[in-house]
């Protein structure tokens, strides 16, 4: 497994703060009173079994959805202070890769790129486009696909665009849910490295949102893992499993020995 290479975070400046946050549906309570902070730099990662929040996360920090009580702040907004327009504005500063790639089938590559850009940057020229195009898609290593259609392309090919298509409006934040969801695990390891160069050439704050073991390890410089509504560990990969504690050990064991 290729090694993470050494980048530089800021442990002063925190570019998302959760506070004292609780989200329940009903009965269900899916978060208990949660902290977490993102550091600028760094790829942390949120890690947990399927249908444990995770993902509540993510919306709750782009404010997709309310927190019952407690407070999120991204850059320099109070998530829940903001009304609509305040919303949208902070969503252009925060990329989210989908884990179905949400590329629109009947658009090329190029298409699909544009699309966001010329909605958002409406005074662009034809060359300021197609150097933002043409500059992602050399970033994400498929410059030559630039004019085929998402259905001519791999699993991994089309999680690559979709990190592209994130990446063209130079967000501060990137949320990858579920990255290698799906993918064999020779493109899991690609998009791994992906989502590590992604870091260093664009200077991206990451939350990567997953269940993947290889992932965390490969991507994360640090690690939050969700237990029964809680951020109960977090650390570095070694440190999260380095316990027997059985609600863990299990989980690590499901990974990289059965």
């Amino acid at each position: 497994m290729e090694q993470k290479k050494p980048v530089i975070i800021d442990y002063n400046d925190v570019v998302v703060q959760v506070e004292n946050v609780s989200k329940s549906f009903g009965d269900l309570h899916v978060l208990r009173n949660v902290n977490l902070a993102l550091f600028n730099g760094e790829n942390l990662v949120v890690l947990g079994r399927s249908g444990t929040g995770k993902s509540v996360l993510i919306k709750l920090i782009s404010g997709l959805l309310r927190p019952d009580s407690g407070q999120i702040r991204v850059l320099s907004d109070t998530v829940t202070d903001l009304d609509e327009r305040g919303l949208r504005e902070l969503r252009l500063k925060i990329g989210f890769s989908f884990q179905n790639s949400a590329l629109y089938d009947s658009m090329t590559v190029r298409e699909n790129l544009e699309f966001p850009l010329v909605r958002n940057k409406r005074n662009l020229t034809r060359a300021e486009i197609d150097h933002e195009v043409e500059d992602v898609l050399d970033g994400v290593g498929l410059l030559n696909a630039i004019n085929q259609m998402p259905a001519e392309l791999s699993g991994g090919q089309r999680k690559r665009i979709g990190i592209a298509r994130t990446l063209i409006l130079r967000p501060d934040i990137m949320m990858y849910d579920e990255p290698t969801a799906g993918l064999d695990p020779i493109t899991c390891l690609d998009i791994n490295t992906l989502i590590n160069e992604v870091q260093e050439r664009y200077q991206t704050s990451s939350i990567i949102i997953t269940h993947d073991l290889a992932c965390a390890k490969m991507v994360g410089d640090r690690i939050a893992m969700l237990l029964d509504g809680k951020f109960e560990r977090v650390g570095t990969f070694s440190e999260i499993f380095d316990t027997d504690d059985k609600r863990v050990k299990p989980f690590y064991d499901y990974n990289f020995i059965v």
